[in-house]
Protein backbone atom coordinates (compact mmCIF):
# COMPACT_ATOMS: atom_id res chain seq x y z
CA UNK A 1 0.00 0.00 0.00
CA UNK A 2 0.82 3.51 -0.54
CA UNK A 3 0.60 6.37 1.36
CA UNK A 4 1.25 9.63 0.86
CA UNK A 5 0.52 12.16 3.90
CA UNK A 6 0.76 15.70 3.90
CA UNK A 7 1.79 17.79 7.19
CA UNK A 8 0.63 21.53 7.98
CA UNK A 9 1.64 22.58 11.81
CA UNK A 10 2.53 19.36 12.95
CA UNK A 11 -1.13 18.40 11.72
CA UNK A 12 -2.26 15.54 9.07
CA UNK A 13 -3.87 17.63 6.59
CA UNK A 14 -4.22 15.39 3.53
CA UNK A 15 -3.90 11.63 3.01
CA UNK A 16 -3.40 9.86 -0.23
CA UNK A 17 -3.90 6.13 -0.01
CA UNK A 18 -3.69 3.76 -2.89
CA UNK A 19 -6.28 1.38 -0.85
CA UNK A 20 -8.68 4.01 -1.09
CA UNK A 21 -7.56 5.82 -4.65
CA UNK A 22 -8.44 9.18 -3.82
CA UNK A 23 -7.41 11.73 -1.74
CA UNK A 24 -8.65 12.51 1.91
CA UNK A 25 -8.69 15.87 4.22
CA UNK A 26 -8.36 15.71 7.77
CA UNK A 27 -8.49 19.91 8.53
CA UNK A 28 -11.10 21.85 6.51
CA UNK A 29 -8.07 23.11 4.35
CA UNK A 30 -7.19 19.53 3.99
CA UNK A 31 -10.64 19.02 2.53
CA UNK A 32 -10.84 21.50 0.08
CA UNK A 33 -7.30 20.92 -1.23
CA UNK A 34 -8.47 16.72 -1.64
CA UNK A 35 -11.48 17.59 -3.11
CA UNK A 36 -9.69 20.01 -6.29
CA UNK A 37 -6.61 17.23 -6.08
CA UNK A 38 -9.52 14.51 -6.97
CA UNK A 39 -11.29 16.11 -9.66
CA UNK A 40 -8.13 16.42 -11.29
CA UNK A 41 -7.18 13.54 -13.35
CA UNK A 42 -3.70 14.32 -13.92
CA UNK A 43 -3.08 14.56 -10.26
CA UNK A 44 -4.70 11.30 -9.11
CA UNK A 45 -3.29 9.26 -11.72
CA UNK A 46 0.32 10.38 -11.06
CA UNK A 47 -0.97 9.80 -7.22
CA UNK A 48 -1.79 6.07 -7.89
CA UNK A 49 1.72 5.64 -10.63
CA UNK A 50 3.28 6.13 -7.43
CA UNK A 51 2.72 3.02 -5.72
CA UNK A 52 3.80 0.82 -8.89
CA UNK A 53 7.11 3.27 -8.63
CA UNK A 54 7.74 2.89 -5.26
CA UNK A 55 5.84 -0.04 -4.13
CA UNK A 56 6.18 -2.84 -6.80
CA UNK A 57 9.58 -2.54 -7.67
CA UNK A 58 11.06 -2.65 -3.69
CA UNK A 59 8.90 -5.49 -2.73
CA UNK A 60 11.06 -8.23 -3.84
CA UNK A 61 14.34 -7.05 -2.53
CA UNK A 62 12.91 -6.10 0.90
CA UNK A 63 11.01 -9.42 0.81
CA UNK A 64 14.26 -11.45 -0.18
CA UNK A 65 16.02 -9.73 2.89
CA UNK A 66 13.22 -10.60 5.32
CA UNK A 67 13.97 -14.21 4.28
CA UNK A 68 17.31 -14.38 4.50
CA UNK A 69 17.83 -12.58 8.10
CA UNK A 70 14.52 -15.26 9.19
Amino acid sequence: EYIRSSYFNKKEDTRFSSSVGKFVGFTEQGVKFAAAWNNNPSILSRAKAQKEVYCLNHVPVYYNNILTKS
